[in-house]
């Protein structure tokens, strides 16, 4: 579920250094595209494994907080098998919930539904997501089993779909749900305020039309980013390599009036 997490696809941080491209971006649910790596899961014998996350790990699925590897976002989670095709998902930080999913497999197995709230922000996101079968899981296990690429986001509330962006000295502030960074176009780090997962980020404009934004979290690149700025200056393209998890992201943010 670490792409369910990040779903970095809607929260980009990105802006040309010129008036053109400041004011408010939205992002558009129907451009979203994941390749790569799945996202592999295992569900059997009151065990619940993630073997896409990076590090990998596995927990009981006895609806209890267990700990996992804390990378920047969760250090605990809590797995609940609701029926023989919907598991209930619950990530935690210093006690506090970060992201909640149920998980709903189609009866034919080929898709999966989640219902998500995302807790990153000031408020809270609401929305689906949709993931397509790749790969089976074992025999006996549980309908989640598997491996799974992201299919699309249905929907998702625009608390989270929403960004402002206002040019600066060379540089760049963008704000997005109560998490905000101020950083300059000069190759340092520059922390986002009021983000859990502590992450720093580094900013290249690499020309008029195009900017580059690393993100470290613990001193690790975790993504690279590149956006593109359409000729007509109403929208710019995104796309997003998952440096951990080795799978990219592209889409599509708007210009809004």
């Amino acid at each position: 579920m670490k792409k369910l997490l990040v779903l970095a696809a809607l929260t980009p941080v990105v802006a040309l250094a010129s008036s053109a491209f400041d004011g408010t971006w939205k992002s558009d649910l129907h451009t979203f595209k994941v390749t790569g790596k799945p996202d592999m899961y295992e569900l059997s014998g009151g065990m619940y494994a993630c073997n896409s996350c990076a590090p990998a790990y596995k927990v009981k699925a006895d609806g209890t907080d267990q700990p996992v590897p804390n990378i920047g976002f969760e250090d605990h989670v809590a797995v609940s098998i609701v029926d023989k095709s919907t598991v209930d998902i619950t990530f935690k930080k210093a006690g506090k919930t970060l992201f909640k999913i149920v998980a709903t497999v189609s009866p034919d197995g080929s898709m999966f539904t989640g219902k998500f709230t995302n807790y990153y922000g000031e408020k809270p996101v609401m929305g689906t997501i949709t993931e397509k079968r790749v790969a089976a899981g074992p025999s006996g296990s549980h309908a989640l089993s598997g491996s799974w690429l992201v299919d699309s986001i249905p929907d998702y509330s625009d608390a989270g779909r929403l960004m402002m962006l206002q040019s600066t000295d060379n540089g760049i502030r963008i704000s997005w749900n109560g998490q905000t960074v101020d950083a300059k176009f000069d190759g340092k780090k520059y922390a986002w305020s009021n983000d859990p997962a502590s992450t720093m980020s580094i900013f290249k404009k690499l020309s008029a039309t195009q900017i580059e934004e690393l993100d470290y979290r613990k001193d690790k690149v975790t993504d690279d980013t590149i956006f593109t700025v359409a000729a007509d200056g109403k929208s710019f393209t995104v796309v997003d390599t998952d440096k951990v998890h080795e799978n990219k992201t592209s889409y599509t943010m708007d210009k809004q009036p």
